[in-house]
């Protein structure tokens, strides 16, 4: 994680960019995901392509992780490399940092069965830092994230 300074650089940068013209701030992402064979998809996103699938007990061909597995991974990752981001912006040195989601979910939910709604039931996460930093100063990066997060 010694690539702080190049990220606090690329930070500072875009927020002056967006600040002085803020529609370089707005953007529409576009992902395509396509049925390839029984339930094996492919997700494509720019240059990037990625298979997700259900396992064989589910129908599926187990030829990738399940769309599941991406969701949790999704929010597992943004807030990481979020994590990451404020701490280089804030000029708190971080050695190490991991997201561990846990999500609950009923597979009867999938499968049409006994009222219960498909998804997840509930969703956690646990973030962790390994710092030389006072324990103030990453809390400072924690609750500035969270304070975003939650809408200022």
């Amino acid at each position: 994680m010694d690539s702080s300074d190049s990220i606090r650089t690329a930070f500072e940068r875009n927020a002056r960019a967006c600040t002085a013209r803020p529609g370089l701030g707005q953007t529409t992402f576009v992902t395509r995901v396509r049925v390839q064979e029984g339930l094996t998809c492919i997700i494509e996103d720019g240059p990037w392509r990625l298979p997700a699938d259900f396992p064989q007990a589910l129908g599926g061909n187990a030829a990738g992780p399940t769309p599941g597995t991406f969701g949790r991974a999704a929010l597992g990752s943004c807030l990481a490399v979020c994590c990451v981001m404020w701490a280089a912006r804030l000029g708190v040195p971080f050695a190490a940092v991991s997201v561990e989601v846990r999500a609950d979910a009923d597979t009867r939910g999938l499968l049409g069965l006994d009222d219960v709604p498909p998804g997840y039931t509930d969703v956690q996460y646990t973030v962790s830092v390994t710092s030389p930093a006072p324990t103030e100063d990453v809390l400072r990066v924690l609750t500035t994230m969270r304070t975003i997060a939650d809408g200022g």
